[in-house]
Order: C-alpha cells, then structure tokens, then sequence
C-alpha cells in the first residue's frame, strides 16, 4: 500500500470537506465529487502498479474522516447551508445528537465511496493496460 498517494489523493476529501460547509451546494456537490473520484481512480491506476481497489477504497476512508471531522466541527454553519439535510436529521435516530450521527454515519460513507473510487481505479487500470507485477 501507498499511503503517501492515499493521504495525498485524500486532500481532495479535505478540500471538498471544508467547501461544503463553507461555498459549495448540495445541488453541485455530488457533480464535485464525480470528478473527484475519477482523478482519483486515474491517479492510482497510473501511479501504483497493482492494488488499485485497495487504494482507492483507502482513499475514500480517509475522505470520510476529513469530511466527518469538518462537518462536526463546523455544524452550525454545515446545517445553516444544507436545510435539507438538517429537515433530515430531524426525522433519524439520534436526533437530538446531530454530531454523533454524523460520527457514526460517516465511515459508512466513507465505505461506500471508498468501494466506489476502488472499482473506478480498478476499471482505469484495466482501460490503461499497466501491466501488474509478478
């Protein structure tokens, strides 16, 4: 495993993290984080030679605590910028928690984007052909 590309490629999550509280909608966000994931995905099927799942769905768990850790930071204005969201909570177990919800949903979707960026960098190395190791 590269953790250095998996921290560096996670800066993406910390940038995007920090963005959603503070400037980006909920309407735009998910386009952020197409791209996000397919530079991603390009990124590891270029640089790492084999394990390109791995890394990807490494990536997508260290996002998940850079996104989680702002969110619970920055709660207030988080839920100022994301109504929806926050009508949301409202409704789910731990309501009255909203930060403990958030640190226990978080990981789960961390996992799921993680599985996500993994099979995109499997695909793109297989659309680029890098030979793997022996």
């Amino acid at each position: 495993m590269d953790w250095n590309l998996v921290f560096k490629l996670s800066l993406f999550g910390l940038a995007m993290a920090l963005a959603t509280v503070f400037f980006i909608t909920p309407s735009i966000e998910p386009v952020f984080w197409l791209i996000i994931f397919l530079v991603c995905a390009y990124v590891i099927a270029k640089q790492r030679p084999a394990k390109h799942f791995l890394h990807g769905l490494f990536v997508g768990l260290v996002n998940s605590v850079w996104v989680t850790a702002s969110h619970i930071v920055f709660l207030g204005r988080y839920l100022d910028n994301h109504p929806r969201e926050a009508a949301m909570m409202t409704s789910m177990p731990l309501s009255d928690s909203p930060r403990l919800m958030m640190a226990l949903t978080g990981p789960v979707i961390g996992l799921v984007s993680g599985l996500v960026i993994g099979i995109l960098a499997w695909v793109a190395a297989r659309i680029l052909k890098r030979p793997q190791p022996a």
